[in-house]
């Protein structure tokens, strides 16, 4: 996890600070960088706690498509709840633009079957990528994605992938979403029959 330690002294010695719309304020660098080696080990934390379970099921939650806190909380997760409405619904979330992303002319498109199925069609292709943010819709989504998009590349035999984030908080966010989307590899990569990357 060195990458990681690395990143967080980079933007505590070295980052800008800017305003934010909660008012606390951030010191921020734009278009940081960490790689991580799956087949060196899981890249988990360990300098903070990083609630597995959570990371576990919010993926799973992600994958069936789910946009209503229910799942979650029938499982012990709560990090959802505080932007859930009433009825536990987030709107189109995540879980709803990976599996059913609307198109302008009615149809529906499960990124993550498409995604899974290209790898397995055509491992050099350039656009593997599921994409969360979605410009007509953000305004029935409880919260925009931060994690907006990510990537797979093949090569060798492996599958890496790459994510891109417009907002990351450092210290609470991004272990979660490390260790998540290196899961995901995991997943994908069994499913496709390939090894981990990066």
């Amino acid at each position: 996890m060195r990458p990681y330690l690395d990143l967080l002294r980079r933007v505590m010695e070295h980052g800008r600070f800017k305003t934010d719309r909660t008012g606390t304020g951030t010191y921020s660098e734009f278009g940081a960088q960490v790689r991580f080696r799956l087949g060196d080990g899981f890249p988990l934390v360990t300098t903070k706690k990083v609630h597995v379970k959570s990371l576990v099921y919010e993926l799973l939650w992600f994958l069936r498509g789910e946009t209503n806190v229910r799942w979650l909380q029938e499982r012990g997760v709560t990090i959802w709840n505080e932007w859930a409405k009433a009825d536990g619904s987030l709107g189109r979330v995540y879980g709803a633009q990976w599996t059913d992303w609307r198109t302008s002319d009615g149809r529906s498109i499960d990124q993550i079957r498409w995604v899974v199925d290209e790898i397995r069609r055509n491992p050099d292709s350039r656009r593997l990528i599921v994409s969360a943010w979605n410009p007509g819709e953000l305004d029935q989504m409880a919260l925009p994605p931060c994690h907006t998009l990510f990537q797979f590349y093949v090569s060798n035999g492996e599958l890496s992938c790459q994510l891109y984030q417009r907002s990351a908080d450092i210290f609470l966010g991004v272990p979660f979403n490390v260790a998540s989307y290196a899961l995901l590899t995991l997943m994908v990569a069994q499913v496709t029959g390939l090894k981990p990357g990066d």
